[in-house]
């Protein structure tokens, strides 16, 4: 028997027609519904205003989620990473299922393609793949859960509980994607981004929704410093992204640095010893993550420790479908991929009032600060820190380098007091930089230059006032009084 179910436009509360079609169920009353004998059954009409679309949406969505047949393929040939299948079809980025003879499915996501095959990398191990092996598009991308239901957890790249990774990848078609706001929409940088770093919040000021870089090689204290500003900033979420670090360091990072911090927080983890993709989503998801506090008004901060590992996670996956190397061996989609996933920090562009303040670390390759990664970073970047290892080496910490480092957004933040006070200071520290090999060799005299002479008289001061224990906050007014106080007495 054949069921045949009018059709008709809805009316918008001031008579005009809305231009939707709809259909009209059981559950939403109205029109009527003619049975295969020909008797119509009249119901209820809708109230004024009322719009069908809705319920109509959810029976498209279950027609569309239903999987009448399976797209499949079968495993061609595995090199290194890689996984070349003949079918099914599938787009970049769709998830697809691995079923190799152990019976244990292998999840994967499509990362190229080469002639008629499907270039795979799997978030897992390889182990167990085999020639001939049954490979199932899934038909979707990777889906996030509220980000609200993740504060105080450490999860893994696919936002699932740490520790747990044999649970199922979180998958729909719904999934959240990086778009960049508008910058003509977007709220400009007015407000100060307070650290609870003395030398920071006084000589390197960030502004909410700035992003800044922390610039240094190996061991020169990147990750403490980074823990001292999620303990002590002002930002209501902290969410922080640990990509490519060593495992023993995250429990540390987590109870010694982070400490009481974690309970405003989501700590996002892919360790060194997971594959390229996961490192690399696990960037996408911490700022998937924050866009998601964004857009409900909060102040983010959002920390990844570190971009020079997910640039060379990028450069893994580039090299193994193919892509020619450039600069340092980094494949092209690199230097592409590094601005679209800054530009999504910043201030919001609705009127949510929300904020991400972006803080992210780069791991500067023989301490050369001109190497590309480093070069094109700072490029993009609202401002950089640089921690010197030979200020390190004097049991400073943190080893902030002031004239190696800046912030751009600074001037547009502080008064014209203040940064003249900061000139002062850096015109110290230049000084000193300057006539080094003078005062090394002993060649320079006492007395023979005034303002260097102060120089050499403040400069211990100034080391002090800079050199700030981890679990120590202090205020930013506190702490520019303090230095305020120190100046005016060697004047």
């Amino acid at each position: 028997m054949r069921h045949r179910v009018s059709v008709r436009a809805t009316r918008s509360p001031s008579g005009s027609s809305t231009g939707q079609i709809a259909r009209h169920f059981p559950e939403r009353a109205g029109g009527i519904v003619r049975s295969g004998r020909g008797n119509p059954r009249r119901r209820c009409r809708p109230q004024c205003g009322e719009v069908m679309i809705p319920t109509t949406q959810r029976y498209v969505q279950a027609v569309r989620a239903a999987r009448p047949f399976d797209r499949v393929g079968t495993v061609r040939n595995c090199v290194g990473t890689i996984v070349s299948a003949m079918g099914p079809r599938a787009s970049l980025g769709e998830l697809c299922r691995i079923l190799p003879g152990s019976g244990t499915s292998i999840d994967a996501e499509v990362v190229g393609f080469r002639e008629n095959e499907l270039l795979l990398m799997p978030f897992d191990e390889l182990i167990g793949i085999g020639p001939g092996d049954k490979v199932v598009a899934c038909g979707e991308t990777i889906a996030l859960p509220p980000a609200e239901t993740l504060l105080g957890t450490a999860v893994d790249a696919l936002a699932r509980p740490l520790g747990q990774g044999a649970n199922p990848i979180p998958h729909g078609d719904t999934a959240p994607k990086l778009t960049v706001p508008n910058p003509l929409k977007r709220a400009r940088i007015k407000q100060i981004f307070h650290t609870g770093v003395r030398s920071i919040d006084g000589l390197l000021t960030v502004g909410v929704g700035q992003r800044i870089g922390i610039f240094s090689g190996s061991g020169v204290g990147k990750s403490s410093l980074l823990g001292m500003i999620a303990r002590g900033s002002m930002a209501d979420v902290n969410v922080i992204a640990l990509i490519g670090e060593r495992g023993r360091e995250v429990r540390e990072f987590i109870e010694d640095h982070l400490a009481d911090g974690l309970q405003k927080s989501v700590v996002v983890v892919a360790t060194s010893d997971q594959s390229p993709l996961m490192r690399v989503q696990a960037a996408a998801t911490a700022t998937s993550i924050a866009s998601q506090f964004r857009s409900r008004g909060r102040h983010v901060a959002l920390f990844l420790d570190s971009l020079t590992r997910y640039a060379m996670a990028k450069r893994e996956i580039g090299l193994s479908v193919g892509e020619p190397p450039t600069a340092r061996g980094y494949t092209p989609s690199v230097f592409s991929a590094l601005p679209r996933l800054l530009e999504q920090a910043g201030m919001s562009e609705d009127a949510s009032g929300g904020s991400i303040t972006g803080i992210y670390t780069v791991l500067v390759e023989g301490d050369d600060l001109n190497e590309p990664l480093s070069d094109h970073a700072r490029a993009i970047l609202d401002g950089h820190i640089v921690l010197s290892r030979t200020i390190a080496g004097r049991g400073i910490y943190p080893a902030v380098d002031l004239i190696a480092s800046i912030s751009r957004v600074m001037p547009q933040l502080i008064p014209p007091e203040d940064q003249r006070l900061v000139s002062e200071v850096r015109s110290i520290f230049a000084m000193l930089a300057e006539s080094k090999d003078a005062i090394d060799l002993g060649v320079y005299q006492s007395g023979s230059n005034p303002a260097l002479d102060r120089a050499l008289d403040l400069s211990p001061k100034l080391e002090k006032w800079m050199t700030q224990a981890p679990g120590e906050r202090e205020d930013r007014a506190a702490a520019l009084s303090e230095l305020r106080l120190l100046m005016s007495q060697a004047a």
